[in-house]
């Protein structure tokens, strides 16, 4: 087990989600003389959590320009394409691509992990696995798990996750890969997910990302009413994910099966058509009632 230094709280708050209290502990840190390593880290911290709260510009105003480090200029590409429109997104990936080819991008374990991330919310797998796949990092590992998941290669994700283990057993990243394959096992294991989730939520507290982890567990576990409580947690106002996608798609998945009426996620249904148009829940539910319509346009008697 890796000793603590300076920024394992900030690492720690960022990777349960909690992103106000990660930036607070950055802040309160940069008081602190640290090594020039950890200062870099510190300032990428700092971007990220700004990047999960959804403060784009601000991402892009910090990171952009050819003086900044690599790993700062890979964050602001982040921004950018979370901020484009569908359509301009492709620009951006092409950006990244070039960026990549940039000789020190191959020792730059901070940029491959942005990579990595813009190339999945691109649905390019083979080239986000690629950002990772030599496990240099504890994220890149458990990033690695994450994507052999996606692809129902659960023998390889088993592999990361022992090297992650590994590396750190007790750590919060083994800990959430732990509960992610538990999930991904089906409902004999989704016990074990929300045990894992429940012990972090209670030592750090629960967040948006947290809950919607139990949601899923419990729902994976036939616990739909268990399930519903976390989402109703994680969408109200204290913990500020009323907008939450996640927490959006999983609430009105979960009310179907508990026998709610279409009136009662109507309102769920409306906020994420609202706020999150291009998510892909959204655009898979705008084609399906488009084709209704025009089927049932057919049957209008006059």
């Amino acid at each position: 087990m890796s000793e603590p230094d300076e920024l394992y709280t900030v690492r720690a708050q960022y990777w349960l989600g909690h992103y106000n209290l990660s930036l607070d502990e950055a802040r309160q840190v940069a008081r602190r003389p640290m090594p020039p390593h950890l200062k870099s880290e510190r300032e990428e911290l700092v971007l990220r959590a700004q990047l999960a709260l959804g403060n784009y510009d601000k991402v892009i105003a910090d990171g952009s320009g050819m003086d900044k480090p690599l790993a700062m200029q890979g964050l602001a590409l982040h921004a950018m394409y979370m901020s484009s429109a569908p359509e301009a997104r492709p620009s951006v990936v092409d950006n990244l691509k070039a960026l990549m080819a940039n000789p020190e991008a191959a020792s730059n374990t901070s940029l491959q992990l942005t990579a990595c991330h813009i190339f999945l919310q691109a649905n390019l797998l083979r080239e986000a696995l690629q950002c990772v796949h030599h496990g240099l990092t504890m994220e890149h590992l458990a990033m690695c798990v994450q994507i052999y998941i996606k692809i129902d290669r659960f023998d390889l994700a088993n592999e990361s996750f022992n090297l992650l283990k590994q590396a750190d057993e007790d750590s919060i990243l083994a800990q959430l890969a732990a509960a992610y394959l538990a999930i991904a096992k089906g409902s004999s294991a989704s016990d074990d997910a929300v045990h894992i989730l429940a012990g972090l939520s209670e030592q750090y507290g629960p967040s948006v990302m947290l809950l919607n982890c139990m949601a899923v567990a419990n729902m994976v576990g036939g616990k739909y009413e268990a399930a519903e409580g976390n989402l109703k947690e994680a969408l109200s106002g204290e913990f500020g994910g009323s907008n939450d996608a996640d927490a959006l798609v999983n609430i009105v998945v979960c009310g179907q099966h508990v026998g709610k009426k279409p009136a009662d996620l109507e309102q769920y249904l409306s906020v994420l058509k609202a706020t999150h148009a291009d998510h892909p829940f959204v655009q898979g539910l705008v084609q399906v009632e488009g084709a209704f319509e025009r089927e049932s346009s057919k049957y209008i008697t006059a």
